[in-house]
């Protein structure tokens, strides 16, 4: 895809257009930085209802949470009416626009012909958008089922891996997460997590995904995928018998955007091949085009050849419920139970997806992330220089983490990740956070189709945020 990007034309003035077309009645509510009238009676109130009806670990940013009722473009609203630059996308949800037209053209239209048929029945819209994520995976003979989440495209591949090579055994990294599901929390790495030790699978963990933190840390890039393939090698001599799978993400995202050296995952590759162990790329996050350089983050680390199972959703529906598992025929095809999805390439997420999916390709927002985002990481590198509470400025494309420290011990830093977090928020913009160490890295992921101006402004609002934070001044 990087070829194709090449030619497209330039990210800011290719993207403009659709946040400008959309009739939203933003001008209603108050533009700039966030506003309100300070009462926070409105939010107030549903968050008292929350409380009541809802799980009390279903955790919700800001000490006083935001209800968010409308977006355009890079921009949402909330119930005050005070209005933010997101840089978190629903979580990389939001992958291109808020409010993109044509996406809600074929969600309107698609409601008014069929909304809910199943797998039971063929399903046009389904085809066609497997027909193109089957292209632009770079697997051979690729068959894809789609989910309605990433948590469970996790748990459709561990599936196909575990019954194909008949062994529960995984392999996973270090620090990783990948969802939610009670065999998706047995493959975590993440304590954070992880709520509980019981698992289906028996599972080794793979150092990797962290570079900068660890036992290797001190390494040439090198020498640190030696010394974990040397682990990798010393793993599967303790392993009982056959290992199904290897499990990573080529970035990881709820562990705060780390990821290893390029080639890595190429240099596993060889020992796996060698043990007929498959490798399953999750790109929940990292898919897409988001890492800038390359379409899938699989591609940093492709002198093996493609992965044997590849996982996708959030940015693919663009706020619609898909996800999806992309698998070469032999290992799909290789359960030999029934095996329906009632929710799974619904007519109505799939013309979304397929809406969705035309934009990034036909504006190149794969293009755009390399360019915004690579302006943009200089300029965060720049105005965190000099912060005793900055460890690191890190990530690919418009996927970048910045890792808080305690000053003076380099020890993680939660409270200070938090009050960046809410004097963002104050200033208008909201961002994400995370890490494999108490939630220590402020997590930036905003959609693809960000102009320069935009960039510009975030970095701004955060500059301001990590410097009053340090410095114990609020933010106005």
């Amino acid at each position: 895809m990087s070829s194709n990007s090449e030619a497209m034309s330039s990210s800011s003035e290719a993207t403009s257009g659709s946040s400008e077309a959309v009739s939203s009645g933003s001008e209603a509510v108050s533009s700039g930085s966030a506003t309100s009238d300070g009462s926070g009676r409105i939010h107030a109130a549903l968050h008292t209802r929350h409380q009541a009806v809802l799980p009390d670990w279903l955790a919700v940013y800001y000490q006083r949470p935001i209800e968010i009722t409308h977006g355009e473009g890079r921009h949402v609203w909330d119930a005050e009416g005070n209005r933010y630059l997101d840089f978190f996308g629903g979580i990389l949800t939001t992958m291109t626009a808020h409010a993109l037209p044509e996406v809600t053209k074929a969600i309107s239209e698609q409601a008014g012909r069929i909304l809910h048929t199943s797998t039971l029945y063929l399903d046009r819209p389904m085809v066609d958008l497997a027909e193109r994520v089957a292209a632009l995976s770079g697997i051979p003979d690729a068959r894809v089922f789609f989910t309605t989440s990433g948590t469970e495209a996790n748990d459709t591949a561990l599936l196909l891996a575990t019954t194909y090579r008949r062994s529960n055994q995984i392999l996973a990294m270090r620090n990783s997460y990948h969802g939610r599901s009670f065999s998706a929390v047995g493959i975590t790495g993440n304590r954070g997590w992880s709520p509980t030790s019981l698992s289906p699978l028996q599972t080794l963990y793979v150092h990797g995904g962290v570079r900068t933190r660890g036992p290797f840390a001190g390494l040439s890039d090198g020498e640190y995928i030696k010394a974990c393939v040397a682990d990798l090698e010393d793993i599967l001599g303790q392993a009982h018998g056959n290992v199904a799978a290897l499990i990573a993400e080529p970035v990881q995202g709820v562990g705060g955007f780390t990821s290893p050296p390029d080639g890595l995952f190429a240099a596993f590759r060889e020992v796996l091949d060698r043990h007929g162990i498959l490798w399953i790329t999750d790109e929940v996050q990292t898919g897409w085009g988001r890492t800038g350089d390359h379409f899938w983050g699989w591609q940093a680390h492709d002198r093996s050849g493609p992965p044997d199972i590849l996982t996708f959703a959030k940015g693919i529906g663009n706020g619609m419920s898909i996800g999806g598992v992309v698998a070469r025929a032999e290992v799909m095809n290789c359960l030999d139970a029934n095996s329906i999805s009632t929710f799974g390439g619904s007519p109505i997420t799939m013309a979304a997806g397929l809406a969705n999916l035309t934009h990034l390709v036909e504006h190149d927002l794969q293009g755009n992330a390399r360019r915004v985002g690579g302006l943009l990481i200089e300029r965060l590198r720049a105005a965190c220089a000099g912060l005793d509470t900055v460890r690191e400025v890190r990530g690919r494309g418009l996927m970048i983490g910045i890792e808080l420290v305690e000053p003076g011990t380099g020890d993680p830093y939660p409270e200070g990740a938090s009050a960046v977090l809410e004097a963002a928020r104050e200033g208008g913009l909201l961002i994400g956070k995370g890490g494999g160490h108490n939630s220590s890295v402020l997590r930036i992921a905003p959609p693809l189709s960000l102009t320069v101006a935009e960039a510009e402004e975030g970095a701004e609002i955060l500059e301001a945020a990590l410097k009053a934070t340090r410095s114990g001044r609020s933010v106005s």
